[in-house]
């Protein structure tokens, strides 16, 4: 068959050829010209075939809006977009809305696989009409990993980003997990192969898995992971995973002290630290390190100031 596909960068591009690869028809378009098969969105569309498909795959938020009222006013009733971004889902049912009045159809895919993608599959979340799902399914099935598992359809609209938000969510907590069992490995005298052990893991383990794997690859190139600053963005998925729980009263605490941690990494010199140590030394006399000052880890003593208040 064939698709159009709006935004050809890492994911995108991957995609095309993947979807090239499966024997089917990709016509793309990218800002970047040397990326794309076409100058513009209207090229795009008089070049597919009706009833189309056109997947568009461009950051969330103004450039997918942008995209989509755009395709509402080229496309014809009978097609088909695909949302295949990080879109928030409660977007989706707006987007779905704009384009029905137009008698376009519309279904939302969370895509999981990041730069693997092209050879392993990517791990596809959809919802929608089985109508709509229906006219894009040859492409989900060559885009997702050989064997039985890698792809669903969710629900009706918004379940793909949904499902996605909370894959992402998870993939919050056991990424945390991970870095506090390595921190502590890292601070135990006794253990001496911090990057064996977790190698170690790899194989006979409940924890075994493809983080982990990807654990023991990034140790392999940094063991002590000297290299890299401890900063970690958030791609804003983990905090709607935490308004959705607040919004359903579902407890999500492994999640959201994952997503805080992030924060955390932010701080060079924590604010909350400041109040704790202040409380510490007020209640207990426990020393205080003062602001500039070096500290030599938790030695007794070293570079604080005296206990104040009584």
């Amino acid at each position: 068959m064939e698709l159009g596909l709006i935004g050809l960068g890492k994911m995108g591009g991957n995609m095309r050829e993947r979807i090239r690869r499966g024997g089917h028809t990709v016509i793309g378009y990218d800002r970047d010209p040397e990326l794309a098969d076409v100058h513009s969105l209207e090229e795009l569309v008089t070049r597919l075939e009706a009833p189309r498909v056109v997947w568009v795959m461009v950051p969330a938020g103004a450039a997918t809006q942008s995209t989509i009222d755009q395709l509402a006013s080229l496309l014809s009733p009978g097609d088909v977009v695909v949302d295949g971004g990080n879109s928030r889902w409660t977007e989706d049912e707006r987007h779905a809305e704009e384009l029905s009045a137009k008698g376009v159809g519309f279904v939302d895919c969370g895509v999981s696989g990041g730069i693997w993608g092209l050879e392993n599959g990517y791990a596809l979340m959809y919802g929608g009409s089985s109508e709509d799902v229906a006219k894009v399914q040859p492409i989900f099935d060559v885009l997702k990993p050989e064997g039985e598992f890698g792809s669903v359809h969710a629900g009706r609209v918004g379940a793909g980003h949904f499902a996605k938000m909370v894959h992402n969510g998870i993939e919050y907590a056991m990424m945390q997990a991970f870095a506090e069992g390595w921190e502590l490995l890292e601070a135990a005298d006794a253990v001496t192969d911090v990057r064996e052990v977790f190698r170690s893991w790899q194989e006979g383990t409940v924890i075994r898995s493809w983080l982990l794997d990807l654990a023991v690859k990034a140790l392999d190139s940094d063991e002590h992971l000297e290299e890299l600053r401890g900063y970690a963005a958030d791609s804003g998925e983990g905090r709607w995973t935490v308004d959705a729980a607040i919004d359903h009263a579902v407890p999500l605490p492994a999640i959201t002290a994952s997503l805080f941690a992030r924060f955390s990494s932010r701080q060079k010199d924590s604010p909350q630290m400041k109040m704790v140590a202040a409380l510490r030394n007020q209640f207990g006399g426990h020393a205080v390190t003062a602001s500039g000052d070096h500290v030599d880890g938790d030695t007794p003593g070293a570079d604080v100031l005296p206990p104040v208040g009584g």
